[in-house]
């Protein structure tokens, strides 16, 4: 509740040196996402398609289908988080000055 007088301010995140996110650092942020979430598919399908794919596509004793698959299955989740994790890591990484306490890239 606010005093009389006063009225309630809107509470935005703020960035790692005290200023307030822009609307470019939040478009940014979301376009990292997204680019984080497509890449991790995309990497996902190659590597099941390398793994699984000649267990769908050749005749291979069931041994090896369901071993080829099932590895397919298992890397798809794994490769998939960890792209997501190094991609918003890196993100992160890129946002911070190279020096601390230091904002001027000249300097």
């Amino acid at each position: 509740m606010c005093p009389a007088g006063h009225t309630a301010e809107r509470l935005t995140p703020t960035s790692e040196y005290g200023g307030r996110r822009g609307q470019a650092d939040r478009d940014a942020v979301t376009v990292e996402i997204g680019y984080a979430l497509s890449s991790a598919v995309f990497a996902a399908a190659v590597v099941f398609g390398a793994v699984a794919g000649p267990a769908l596509l050749f005749d291979l004793p069931r041994v090896v289908e369901t071993v080829l698959v099932r590895a397919g299955l298992v890397l798809v989740p794994v490769l998939f988080f960890v792209r997501v994790i190094t991609v918003l890591v890196r993100l992160r990484q890129a946002a911070q000055p190279s020096q601390p306490g230091r904002t001027n890239p000249d300097s």
